[in-house]
């Protein structure tokens, strides 16, 4: 995810503080991996120096300065041209699972049993994705539907890999 582009698009409602920003993705889109305070204001330094933000007003008070920052016209097109821009699938072509299991197969390991803890191990993500969904809202229900997705298509390659595991046993130990 672009953090950059994300905090730019909040901003397209109106100018806000850096907390603000923060509170805003953290609720929109953080819920399992809320931003750091460094982290929204060095983005939003480089948003500055990029000429994307600009400071819309300085707030002084009992403790720090408080920034106000807005949007400029370069950043809304920035954002359009990000929002625009698809997303390259992630093809997944150098899976640390794929390279376990050879190893355990080239290092005459059970790659059975790593299968199986792999397997045992998505389930159970699966079930913790799917009592979220059932008790959250419709974003929490659609992105826990694009995880179970993934997890899913992940299941079905560690079937259809212990069910090859014998040709594959032969083909990397040639």
């Amino acid at each position: 995810m672009s953090i950059g582009h994300t905090l730019l698009g909040l901003l397209e409602s109106g100018p806000r503080h850096g907390y603000d920003l923060k509170r805003a993705f953290d609720e929109k889109f953080g819920h399992d991996r809320p931003l750091h305070y460094g982290q929204v204001y060095s983005t939003m330094s480089r948003l500055l120096k990029n000429g994307f933000v600009e400071v819309d007003g300085i707030e002084t008070g009992g403790g720090p300065e408080r920034k106000r920052y807005a949007i400029t016209e370069a950043g809304i097109t920035d954002v359009g041209h990000w929002l625009a821009t698809p997303e390259k699938p992630e093809p997944y072509l150098q899976s640390t699972l794929y390279t376990k299991v050879v190893l355990a197969l080239l290092t005459s390991r059970d790659a059975a049993d790593i299968l199986d803890t792999q397997r045992s191990e998505h389930l159970r993500g699966m079930r913790t994705l799917t009592e979220r969904k059932r008790k959250g809202d419709l974003a929490d229900q659609l992105i826990c539907d694009h995880a179970l997705f993934h997890l899913e298509a992940d299941l079905r390659w560690l079937e259809l890999t212990a069910a090859r595991l014998d040709k594959l046993r032969a083909a990397v130990t040639r």
